[in-house]
């Protein structure tokens, strides 16, 4: 019961030949009996509108092709032949008026066919499987009421795309179809990211080697069932061998109990049964995601099956062999029945029949049927309205309704366009293709053997390539395997029991008593992986001899990251961001630079005010006591000018605490380098003074031409002119800058002063150290001079401790990054300029404050002698 052919004008004739199935004469499929009558529906609502066919009745003949060549070219011929003879081409006695036909379920059948109709011009109409498109097929005048596979494949790659499957099986008949079916996944699912934990071809099942047939399925079963992949897509023409697949442990021939699966099932399958599976169980499809031929509600089409006298229609051939097979009896007009068989009453019900038997709701193939018989009528009434209008300038041999010629429905095939009962409109693209789509169904399956559909999404191939696919995920019931237990417990006082005990166990709590326990199961994704998906914070590394979804999981790298979950590699974070701990994203960084709200910085910054108020302090008791001894002694003009220096060195250093700017950067260096070398040259002024002041008491001496204020004034004005001048020279040449350094530390951007030249930096710090040095050693030979003035002691001291910290400060200062390397810079500056503040200038302010009465000259001459 696969192939319909329609031939009008003729009665009702349903014609069967012998039974010669392939696959026994027991294996009938009841559920394609709705074929035909959806057929004899549609042609009913016709034959009864006339406003489609007026004054003609729409007949048809229906042929089995047996799934055998040698009975579809048999029957097709008879198309061609007289009324009751089989004389193919001739015309002699009752004519055939063929003007189309349907068939057939499968793609092979619908070729054979197509064959002998082809070299015709018939038009055919294929209402199953798609033949493959070729040159040949579009000679053969096929009108295709399934639109063509490739969008079909399209849509398994959309749907498994959509839910991230990238791990499937496949199960394909072991024929051309499913040959072409396998390459065609080879070929455009890789490249999606799609890979094959298996391809198993199933053998053609016959029922007189049911036994080969079931050794074979055992090891595809193994195959299936030991794989980690959760989603298989099954390819076949029908659900047999699935069927038999899912029956093994049933049967006891294998041990490994069926493992739940996402079954995706492509258009050619229906949910059916033969009588012998009646029993059998259904529940591992529960879950299934199945691509079906579109299909609508047709108005009256149930009221016409529970209507309908079936027994009563002589001409069908078909209702006997039906009848036995969904209700197991013998029907009542048959008198010879095997013994043990009950003979049907004749009161059965189609609607009392389960679903896997015959179906009240018009399934895909017979509502591709019921729209092709439309075409049909729609096409041949177009025929005849040109006719009509056109009949003073058409060939009366055209006009002839009696005898119309099928190739010239052709044209009005092309342009046809219609909506049918059930509101969908018919029409035919370029292709000669239903311009239609699939719908996606979720099978939810029962324990009593029933099941229901459940139009989950839809696939449009005339959409973008973006809403190809639509689906709704939360319409779908998944298999029981997908569902997660969640335990919700309830908490009261009471005593306990058994079932208290074994609740408290069960949690692991054993400080409360428990008496109700209420489980959930959720709904969860299936998925289907190779490996596990890689956490955010891992990359994928390929696993050798394994195909490319198979992989492990590598953390990342120090400095890289992975935001997602399944990166191929990772990556590194920008530049002013930096990776978190889980190696998972990317956090900004912060600011560093030594800051007035850092607890270094305001410490710094205190020290500072504080030695410049010291500085300030002294600078006034010796404005005080300017007349005193102590304070004329060794030029007090160098005195007030190393105090001024000193105090200019403290605020300076305050430059180098917060952020830093484009101002602060040029002026900070230079500024600390040039007034620092004003106060060493101020102290090395003071030390030659001493030197030379001694040297002048010699008799005879020209040293007492230099003993006064305007060579030291001198000395100090040529030495800071000096410091001046590279200090000039770094500004003119390459001079600092503000800078943002990204990558010395990890988690912080440090915001410095790059000092543009390395060279000039230095020269400047060791044109200091060389006064010092200096200053040191004119200091160190002139400690022991005996002089009561003499202050190359206090001078000696100061210079170490400046020598000292700022040796000290190189090393330091390169070792450092951040905050603390302003740190470092500041705390030097505040040392070595404390030193010189303390050393030279702290005993003599002792004297002045606490000992005044040794700030007399008659005091310091006796001390002399």
């Amino acid at each position: 019961m696969t192939s319909q052919f329609i031939l009008p004008p003729a009665e009702n004739d349903f014609r069967q030949h012998p039974r010669q199935s392939e696959i026994g004469e027991n294996l009938v499929l009841t559920k394609n009996y709705q074929h035909i009558l959806a057929l004899l529906y549609a042609v009913e609502e016709i034959n009864s509108n006339h406003q489609i066919l007026p004054n003609i009745t729409l007949g048809f003949n229906i042929y089995d092709s047996y799934y055998n060549e040698w009975w579809t070219y048999r029957g097709t011929l008879e198309l061609l032949s007289t009324h009751n003879r089989f004389v193919p081409n001739f015309k002699c006695g009752t004519q055939n008026n063929l003007i189309s036909v349907i068939g057939a379920l499968y793609s092979e059948t619908s070729l054979d066919i197509a064959d002998v109709l082809g070299l015709f011009k018939v038009p055919q109409f294929t209402y199953g499987s798609t033949p493959k498109k070729s040159d040949k097929a579009e000679s053969m005048s096929i009108y295709k009421m399934v639109p063509n596979e490739a969008y079909e494949y399209a849509g398994i790659l959309q749907l498994l795309l959509h839910f991230g499957w990238v791990w499937v099986g496949v199960l394909t008949a072991d024929n051309d179809i499913g040959e072409r079916f396998v390459q065609t996944l080879l070929a455009v699912f890789p490249l999606s990211g799609i890979c094959f934990a298996f391809l198993e071809r199933l053998k053609k099942f016959y029922l007189g080697n049911v036994f080969d047939f079931i050794n074979l399925l055992e090891s595809t079963y193994s195959v299936v069932m030991e794989s980690n992949a959760n989603v298989v897509i099954v390819h076949e023409e029908h659900m047999i061998h699935l069927r038999w697949l899912l029956y093994l442990p049933t049967m006891g021939m294998v041990t490994l109990e069926p493992q739940g699966k996402v079954w995706i099932m492509t258009v050619q399958m229906m949910l059916t049964s033969f009588i012998y599976q009646r029993s059998w169980d259904i529940q591992d499809i529960h879950g299934s995601l199945s691509f079906t031929v579109h299909s609508n509600e047709v108005p009256g089409f149930q009221y016409f099956l529970h209507t309908r006298k079936h027994f009563q229609i002589k001409e069908d051939g078909f209702i006997r062999d039906f009848w036995k097979e969904a209700f197991s009896c013998t029907p009542p007009t048959q008198f010879l029945s095997k013994e043990g068989e009950r003979t049907c009453s004749g009161a059965e019900k189609l609607e009392s029949l389960s679903k896997l038997f015959f179906e009240m709701d018009m399934i895909g193939q017979s509502y591709n049927i019921y729209n092709a018989v439309y075409a049909v009528a729609h096409a041949f009434h177009a025929m005849q309205s040109w006719q009509h209008k056109h009949r003073d300038n058409v060939d009366r041999r055209i006009l002839n309704l009696q005898n119309p010629q099928p190739w010239r429905m052709h044209c009005f095939l092309r342009d046809l366009s219609f909506n049918n009962s059930a509101g969908d409109k018919i029409s035919f693209d370029e292709d000669r293709e239903l311009v239609e789509g699939f719908d996606i169904v979720n099978l939810l399956t029962f324990s009593n053997q029933s099941f229901h559909k459940v139009k989950v999404g839809r696939l449009d191939p005339h959409a973008s390539e973006v809403n190809l696919l639509t689906i709704h995920d939360q319409s779908i019931s998944w298999h029981s395997r997908f569902k997660e237990m969640r335990g919700n417990i309830q908490i009261y006082t009471s005593s306990i029991n058994a079932w208290d005990v074994l609740k408290i166990l069960s949690y692991s709590l054993f400080s409360q008593k428990y008496d109700q326990i209420t489980i959930l199961r959720t709904e969860k994704l299936p998925s289907s992986l190779c490996t596990e998906s890689c956490q955010s914070g891992y990359s994928k590394r390929r696993q050798e001899g394994k195909p490319f979804c198979c992989y492990s999981c590598i953390p990342c790298t120090r400095g890289m990251i992975a935001s997602k979950k399944d990166m191929d590699d990772c990556f590194k974070c920008p530049e002013d961001q930096y990776p978190s701990q889980d190696k998972d994203s990317c956090i900004p960084k912060d600011f560093n630079f030594l800051s007035y709200e850092d607890p270094l910085g305001i410490s710094l910054a205190i020290l500072a005010l504080i030695f410049s108020w010291l500085t300030i302090l002294i600078f006034g008791i010796f404005m005080r006591n300017h007349n005193t001894p102590i304070v004329r002694a060794n030029n007090h003009n160098l005195t007030y000018g190393l105090l001024l220096s000193l105090l200019l060195c403290f605020l300076c250093a305050l430059l180098f605490i917060g952020q830093p700017g484009r101002v602060t950067c040029l002026i900070r260096q230079t500024a600390f380098g040039i007034i620092f070398s004003i106060a060493v040259s101020c102290v090395l002024a003071k030390t030659v003074t001493v030197v030379l002041a001694f040297m002048s008491t010699k008799p005879g001496s020209r040293m007492k031409k230099l003993v006064g204020k305007a060579f030291a004034n001198y000395m100090v004005l040529s030495c800071s002119l000096i410091q001046a001048g590279l200090c000039a020279i770094w500004l003119g040449v390459s001079p600092p800058f503000p800078e943002a350094d990204m990558h010395s530390m990890t988690e912080q951007i440090i915001l410095e002063c790059n000092e543009g030249s390395p060279t000039m930096f230095y020269c400047v710090l060791g044109y200091m150290g060389f006064l010092a040095c200096i200053s040191f050693m004119v200091a160190f030979l002139a400690r022991k001079l005996p002089d009561s003035f003499n202050e190359a002691k206090f001078i000696t001291f100061s210079m170490l401790v400046f020598c000292i910290v700022w040796l000290s400060f190189v090393p330091t200062y390169l070792s450092t990054k951040g905050t603390y390397m302003a740190a470092v810079e500041v705390f030097s500056i505040l040392a070595s300029t404390a030193g010189l503040l303390g050393c030279i200038f702290f005993p003599k302010c002792y004297i002045i404050v606490f000992r005044p009465e040794m700030n007399k000259r008659e005091q310091l001459v006796k001390r002399k002698n």
